[in-house]
């Protein structure tokens, strides 16, 4: 029998006391966004600020060698692979041939690249570029989301500001995932942190989509997932955990199909040299350039410092008690980039989006005198605009 307007009555207006009016939520998302955007403002202005006078010093070097700015920023090195991938798709055999197929590139970024370059003016090159510099404000904006939710607003400044002043850290505004792989790690890290595990699981999902280390951060989402869900069930929890993976099996499993092998991902990165080995690569290369090499190369100098340093600053994180989210996925990262059989000089890129491991140093320059502060800015900005510039201008491989 149908409902009489007597039934009815109480009803409508229970229903307008519970439910939410049409659009709260999206406008109470919005205003959140704004309460953190104002928040990390300070934030956002010193990574500007850094990237930019980076930006100004490589541009006045690279003018007096000669070089042109655009090309070594969006179509050099890796960008040449992504831009490939765009304009021409994977390959679709394994081949025998070393450092040679681009099946060891995550598809995300070019991806992106093409479907923004088919709607948007200008080549492919350009609009990586441009995706590189916008998606470096919200990996930035999440790196100080996360230090200020663990320690407060002026550790969260500093810890974007080290960031920024990472010492390849130009990459971040070139044509490669680094930007794009920090923003989905470190807001993807944050939502672990505050219990948003649905959030949590679908960015780990996409880095693992945009860089091979991706798995570091399904690792994190993993087992933090997995230990809360022995203390308690929840069904948002096991989505997150279930939902992060999905983007790194998916690019492994479909090159595996691709090739027609259940290890054709794997087979790709052994012709990349990139098998871990237990780290035995990297301590010989370390062992090379400090003992028995009279003349060693500047940026390799770097790479290894930036190596040694990460490891270092791991065992300080272990010492202060990091979230555990943040443990395991350094870790992680750490044992990739240092137990890698693969290429040496890129190590330090590999590293930029560890930024947890700059906490210790974010936590000592929060309780530093005014003067120690000043000199250790002062040298961190003047030690980023010359390693970026050397990198590129210098160097003669690969950043």
């Amino acid at each position: 029998m149908p409902p009489t307007a007597a039934t009815e009555a109480p009803v409508l207006p229970q229903a307008r006391r519970t439910g939410p009016a049409p659009g709260a939520t999206f406008t109470g998302l919005r205003a959140r966004a704004a309460r953190s955007l104002r928040r990390a403002a300070p934030a956002l202005f010193a990574y500007t600020a850094v990237r930019l006078f980076v930006l100004l010093v490589f541009g006045v070097w690279s003018h007096k060698e000669g070089h042109g700015i655009w090309p070594a920023l969006a179509a050099d090195w890796d960008s040449k692979w992504y831009l490939g991938i765009a304009d021409h798709g994977y390959e679709r055999t394994l081949g025998t041939k070393y450092d040679a197929n681009n099946l060891a590139f995550f598809p995300l970024y070019p991806v992106l690249v093409k479907a923004l370059a088919a709607v948007t003016p200008g080549s492919r090159a350009s609009v990586g570029l441009i995706l590189a510099v916008i998606g470096s404000f919200p990996a930035a904006w999440g790196v100080f989301a996360v230090g200020d939710r663990l320690h407060g607003r002026r550790v969260g400044v500093l810890l974007t500001f080290l960031w920024a002043c990472f010492p390849v850290g130009i990459v971040q505004w070139m044509g490669y995932t680094e930007s794009l792989f920090t923003a989905f790690v470190a807001w993807s890290l944050y939502a672990v942190l505050t219990g948003r595990w649905v959030w949590a699981g679908a960015l780990a999902a996409l880095s693992g989509l945009t860089r091979p280390t991706g798995i570091a951060l399904v690792a994190a989402v993993g087992v933090c997932g997995l230990l809360a869900l022995r203390r308690r069930f929840s069904w948002r929890v096991l989505t997150g955990v279930l939902l992060a993976p999905l983007g790194w099996l998916a690019y492994v499993g479909w090159v595996g199909l691709r090739l027609g092998r259940w290890d054709g991902y794997f087979a790709v990165q052994r012709l990349w040299h990139n098998e871990l080995d237990g780290g035995i690569e990297t301590l010989r290369r370390m062992r090379e350039l400090l003992a028995y090499d009279s003349t060693p190369e500047l940026f390799l100098i770097m790479v290894t410092v930036t190596l040694l340093a990460s490891a270092l600053l791991y065992v300080f994180s272990l010492r202060d008690g990091q979230p555990l989210p943040l443990l395991v996925f350094t870790g992680v990262l750490l044992v990739i980039v240092l137990g890698s059989g693969g290429v040496y000089f890129s190590r330090a890129r590999f590293l930029v989006p560890g930024f947890p491991l700059l906490l210790p140093v974010a936590l000592l320059m929060a309780r530093a005198s005014r003067r120690f502060l000043v000199l250790a800015v002062t040298g961190a900005v003047l030690g980023a605009a010359y390693c970026g510039g050397y990198m590129i201008l210098v160097w003669p491989s690969a950043p």
